[in-house]
């Protein structure tokens, strides 16, 4: 699924939170959108019992069933979930079932769970059975665009990971605004190709929120032959910048000497062609030093051109990691 350049629109390092939950008597609902895989801890017990990798609510004994409200880290638009039960095989929830609804920017929460500010929730998972101690893969029946999920267990239960890939949906409206980041997920964008991501993938510099540890940016592994690393970048629409933000935030002793930055106006052309022709793309911003764990701000003279751009290449050199990669202009 994520190979198909989706993205986990639940995922907490995407800024997706829990805002409600029935119960989460043995295992903390904010456990699931964990972005690693849930491990396995056999002596581990806390003060409620075993203690367990996802979300688990106790044994509902009144005919009901437990559920959770989460806010997405951005409006998306949802294709597919996994739904893993991995290390739970006694105590999995036997079904599940995901709606979706999309309210304005700023409402609150609990409007949203009380169910005030919601005009419709439409399903998209209709009530499904779980195998336990599995990866469930579910389609989602809807394409409209998401701010929050609520998940209903039937009746009660666990889950590992609660994954929904797809794709951020982009306001029109924000393409009119001078100042924004052409690269952010919450823009659209994409990361399609990087030669090197042993420590860290290239998506992870494109995230709104603060870097969160080392392992929330892009990272290479340390080079041993002539050359240097690179990654290549797909906005959602043409756009040009005026402004290169790059956060060598916990990078201290691995950060790359110089970066540059290289663009190209190629709607519709091929990842194979993108990556053959990067190589002589227009340069952006050229041979900058970067240094030890701060912000670095590049405008006026340090930028090479204003030209509209579809897609950005990336190249540090002659390895390292950063933790952000910011454009700031506007879409054309």
């Amino acid at each position: 699924m994520e190979s198909d350049n989706q993205i986990d629109v639940a995922s907490a390092s995407f800024g997706t939170k829990v805002v409600y939950c029935s119960d989460e008597f043995f295992a903390d609902s904010g456990r699931m959108l964990q972005s690693s895989e849930p491990v396995w801890i056999e002596d581990k017990y806390d003060i409620n019992g075993k203690w367990m990798d996802g979300w688990e609510s106790r044994r509902r004994r009144d005919g009901k069933n437990d559920f959770c409200f989460i806010r997405l880290g951005a409006e998306s638009i949802i294709n597919n979930f996994n739904i893993d039960t991995t290390h739970f095989t006694g105590n999995f929830a036997p079904a599940i079932s995901v709606q979706g609804c999309s309210v304005p920017g700023g409402t609150t929460d609990d409007l949203v769970v009380d169910g005030t500010a919601v005009s419709e929730w439409f399903d998209l998972v209709t009530k499904e059975s779980l195998e336990g101690d599995s990866k469930n893969l579910f389609n989602s029946a809807s394409s409209k665009p998401i701010t929050h999920l609520k998940i209903t267990l039937f009746p009660d239960g666990g889950i590992a990971r609660f994954r929904a890939y797809g794709e951020i949906w982009v306001d029109e409206k924000k393409y009119e605004i001078n100042g924004t980041n052409v690269i952010s997920k919450e823009s659209g964008a994409k990361a399609i190709f990087a030669n090197d991501e042993h420590f860290g993938s290239l998506s992870n510099v494109l995230e709104k929120h603060e870097p969160l540890s080392m392992a929330d940016g892009w990272e290479t592994r340390r080079r041993r032959k002539p050359g240097n690393d690179w990654g290549i970048i797909a906005l959602s629409k043409p756009a040009t910048a005026e402004e290169v933000v790059v956060d060598t935030k916990f990078f201290k002793g691995n950060f790359p000497d110089t970066f540059s930055i290289s663009t190209s106006n190629s709607p519709g052309e091929d990842d194979k062609t993108l990556k053959e022709n990067s190589k002589t793309w227009n340069k952006l911003i050229e041979g900058k030093k970067l240094k030890i764990n701060q912000m670095h701000v590049f405008k006026g003279s340090d930028i090479l051109h204003n030209d509209v751009f579809t897609h950005v290449r990336v190249d540090i050199y002659p390895d390292g990691g950063i933790a952000r990669l910011k454009l700031i202009g506007k879409f054309t």
